[in-house]
């Protein structure tokens, strides 16, 4: 019931309007987004780059609602790769796209706007030696992600796809896109869904997520295992032992902010860890889910308010 109250106000202006003003509130984002600017992205990058960490930027953006904005945004990437270019970071850092920021869900010719914009931020990334890989979101989205990605995938087979294991639809989609050379992010799935597509219980999401993780970790591709959870992330390493995958061959990632021991010490095994790390002014869509995902990233919200206030 929390989860579910949290994902709708994820998506209510007016729970945005009180959220924002509460004087705490961006003290505390910080924990989760690296800034509102550019520059404020690119630096925490380097930082976390010199502990052993690879980055994923996510330029914080969803639900445009117009061309010009659609193609702000991919504008926003081609300078953030120039950028991580000119600072030398390219090579330990990629970005994460939604494909609803570049114009996904724009009433006409959407998709076309969404593929062209994507296509210029995969151009930017290739000329500066990184990758992309594009973000899920709601399983609405899912048939139109996926067949942008196929066309992409035609001039940069290197492209990631993001893959939500509580769809009933993913373990297929797994064994679709684990081919030689894939990149695939395996995550549990952050929104709210009905029965009819989605489990609903922690156990069988769990169960799912382990299913699809022996497909990726047994495909020719490069499995990216996007989990907090101390038991998948053991189970991970079991099957790419199991597997004969080198520590090269597929990697770790959690979320800025989250878990940042346990990142330090899946580095110290000599495994790749990489951060979801996003920036911009458009944190709160991002904050929210987060906080509906793990009870005790809304405690520590509860408790901040409580004490700052």
């Amino acid at each position: 019931m929390l989860r579910t109250t949290l994902l709708a106000a994820s998506r209510s202006p007016r729970s945005r309007k009180l959220i924002e003003q509460l004087p705490p509130t961006r003290a505390i984002v910080k924990r989760f987004v690296a800034g509102d600017t550019l520059d404020e992205g690119v630096s925490v990058t380097d930082t976390l780059v010199g502990t052993g960490r690879r980055i994923t930027l996510d330029h914080l953006g969803e639900d445009t609602t117009d061309a010009a904005q659609a193609a702000g945004t991919a504008e926003a990437y081609e300078k953030l790769l120039a950028a991580l270019a000119e600072t030398g970071l390219a090579d330990r850092a990629e970005v994460s796209v939604k494909l609803s920021a570049v114009g996904q869900f724009l009433p006409k010719d959407g998709e076309q706007v969404a593929l062209e914009n994507a296509r210029r931020i995969c151009a930017a990334a290739a000329a500066v030696g990184t990758t992309v890989t594009l973000d899920m979101e709601d399983h609405t989205t899912t048939d139109s992600t996926l067949g942008i990605a196929r066309e992409l995938r035609a001039d940069y087979p290197w492209l990631g796809v993001v893959l939500q294991a509580y769809l009933h639809r993913t373990e297929a989609d797994c064994a679709e896109f684990s081919g030689p050379g894939s990149r695939v992010r395996l995550c549990k799935g952050a929104y709210q869904e009905p029965a009819s597509v989605a489990f609903q219980k922690k156990s069988d999401v769990d169960l799912a997520y382990v299913r699809c993780l022996k497909i990726l970790m047994a495909g020719e591709g490069y499995p990216m295992v996007a989990s907090h959870d101390p038991r998948l992330i053991r189970v991970a390493g079991q099957l790419a032992a199991q597997n004969g995958r080198s520590a090269d061959s597929f990697e770790y990632q959690m979320l800025y902010g989250i878990r940042p021991e346990e990142q330090e010490r899946l580095i110290a095994e000599g495994n790749t860890m990489r951060v979801y790390l996003p920036y911009g002014n458009q944190w709160y869509g991002y904050f929210m889910r987060r906080l509906a995902e793990r009870p005790a990233n809304l405690v520590f919200f509860l408790r901040a308010l409580a004490t700052k206030s």
